[in-house]
């Protein structure tokens, strides 16, 4: 269910990147790059309404009964302040449109930073933690230099595979999507996982068949590793506020070894090296997805929550 008429379009960028670029907000999905990106698979759609920017979306990670709930974003600001009066309001106003559409009302990946803001206007609301989908946050130079004994057996992995096997770091551009369709086409057929996990894969699979076609028109910071002139890593990210990039997607062929640990090194070395900070976004929950990014020793957990209603 899409809650508001206005889809998620490469034409309405400019209004979009208005309202999140607003705010230094530093969470992973509040950024033209993952609204685009992820805008079918999240059913994302958005409407102004009062002085802010509403953005509705659902999530698959919190079920109720089987069943996938719409939920809002935190109201989105294109002056960088918020005024408790008018956020109210918008709030409210919001919530009256999910109860008409019999849709109960929820405020998601809310910001620590934003929570008491939101507080203040509606205090009605109740919180609890998020942490799923809490971001992990790395300085970059830790990523590019990897030093110290943190990042020991990285570096091992790395070693080897500059030492093993000729590469080229490539920088994406949609004339290569066709590969790299390829690439996704074949990297999921190696995964063995549960037929709800591969469903997922399918719907990312064909999120990233846009995507590429894509980069350009939607500002993506993508690059690739080339082994015999064939594309067997990828990074794809997108710019997030003055000083972060978020790293959306990142995949590698498990046969080389090193080769995740390369190209995530890549990726910081040419692509995001302007940027302080990198945003590998949320673990989901996975236990060991959460193991690996907290591998990667990140310098902050930017910390989520979802408000209700009491």
């Amino acid at each position: 269910m899409y809650m508001f008429d206005n889809r998620i379009t490469i034409e309405d960028r400019p209004v979009l990147e208005e309202y999140l670029n607003g705010f230094e907000y530093k969470t992973s999905g509040l950024s033209f790059s993952a609204q685009y990106m992820w805008r079918e698979i999240n059913r994302f759609s958005w409407d102004i309404v009062g002085d802010y920017m509403c953005i509705s979306g659902i999530s698959h990670l919190e079920l109720e009964d089987g069943i996938i709930l719409p939920f809002l974003f935190p109201p989105l600001t294109k002056t960088g302040e918020y005024n408790k009066e008018s956020l109210r309001e918008t709030i409210f106003r919001c919530k009256e449109h999910f109860d008409k559409q019999g849709q109960p009302f929820s405020l998601r990946l809310v910001p620590f930073h934003l929570v008491e803001i939101i507080k203040d206007a509606v205090p009605e609301l109740s919180w609890k933690d998020d942490r799923p989908n809490y971001d992990y946050i790395y300085l970059t130079q830790d990523l590019i230099e990897l030093k110290g004994r943190d990042f020991h057996g990285k570096k091992n992995h790395l070693n080897y595979f500059h030492k093993t096997f000729d590469y080229r770091y490539v920088k994406m551009t949609s004339s290569m999507a066709d590969d790299a369709m390829r690439f996704i086409d074949e990297f999921n057929k190696r995964k063995e996982v549960p037929p709800s996990e591969m469903e997922m894969l399918k719907m990312e699979e064909e999120a990233m068949k846009d995507v590429f076609q894509n980069l350009e028109k939607v500002g993506y910071e993508a690059g690739a590793i080339l082994i015999d002139d064939k594309i067997e890593a990828l990074a794809i990210g997108g710019r997030l506020g003055n000083k972060m990039v978020t790293e959306h997607v990142e995949k590698a062929n498990v046969n080389f070894r090193g080769l995740y640990q390369a190209i995530n090194n890549e990726f910081c070395k040419n692509t995001a090296a302007w940027a302080k900070y990198i945003n590998r976004e949320e673990d989901m929950g996975i236990p060991n997805l959460r193991k690996a990014k907290l591998s990667y020793r990140p310098v902050k957990l930017l910390e989520k929550y979802i408000g209700c209603f009491k």
